[in-house]
């Protein structure tokens, strides 16, 4: 893909299926959230194609398409004072017209502010939030659109410790009932610990994409990142963890 002849991703291909949350990691202007966004539809591929179900995803309407999949984008720039829950319920729009839909959606959209921690300002206008309070929204938001394709990205971007993994074991949890659901993540352990496979990209390329065990491995992620890492089990969980080194240590190491 290219814009403004500028390449921005190119000859990536990965196979995304229900019951998997896929971690998308790599360096700043590795073509993450160009990724998401050509994955969800929302930036035209000049080539390649990406597909629901079999189907390329132009072939889509914009109602089927919301319906198929939900995307939480890094920020949402929303300048009225709409409150939080009209936020969340926007969410409920592909589903509008619908038979039972006003209950439905209602009880969705507590539901989902429920399992996001946001009932506490579901009156509070969306703009007066802190950046932490208004990604979970949002996040809540992508969850009330009930889509069996989720495509979320930097959902842990302005979140404390407790809310990363609060929102990561809900994308876990979604996966492991059936979604495929797919997280920009800067946080290699986050990704080591929540998502089943990764796919590492640099420059618009894919360098691996696998098992986060066979993916998340020091001698590949130090090419990506520039800096060494040194790999350790982790203290109760069957899954690796990475250790950023300093650069001084790394320069002594060499």
């Amino acid at each position: 893909m290219r814009v403004d002849g500028k390449t921005l991703i190119d000859s990536v291909s990965l196979d995304v299926r229900g019951g998997d949350l896929v971690g998308v990691v790599g360096p700043n202007g590795a073509g993450k959230t160009t990724l998401l966004r050509a994955l969800s539809g929302d930036l035209p591929l000049d080539e390649g194609a990406a597909y629901i179900e079999g189907r390329a995803i132009a072939d889509f309407d914009a109602k089927e398409l919301a319906r198929r999949r939900a995307v939480m984008p890094q920020s949402s720039y929303l300048p009225f004072l709409f409150t939080a829950r009209e936020v969340v319920r926007m969410g409920r729009a592909p589903w509008e017209g619908e038979r039972g839909e006003r209950e439905h959606g209602a009880r969705l959209t507590d539901y989902a502010m429920g399992l996001t921690d946001t009932r506490d300002y579901a009156i509070q206008a969306y703009p007066t939030l802190s950046g932490g309070e208004q990604s979970r929204v949002t996040l809540a938001r992508v969850l009330a659109q009930e889509t069996p394709i989720l495509l979320i990205d930097e959902p842990t971007a302005h979140l404390d410790l407790r809310h990363q993994h609060l929102v990561l074991q809900l994308a876990r949890e979604l996966a492991s009932e059936g979604a495929a659901v797919v997280a920009v993540l800067h946080d290699l352990n986050l990704a080591a610990t929540y998502a089943d496979s990764a796919i590492v990209l640099h420059r618009g390329e894919t360098v691996a994409f696998g098992p986060v065990e066979q993916v998340l491995k020091p001698e590949l992620l130090s090419q990506v990142f520039g800096m060494e890492f040194v790999l350790q089990p982790h203290p109760e969980l069957e899954r690796p963890m990475l250790v950023p080194l300093p650069a001084s240590l790394s320069r002594e190491r060499s």
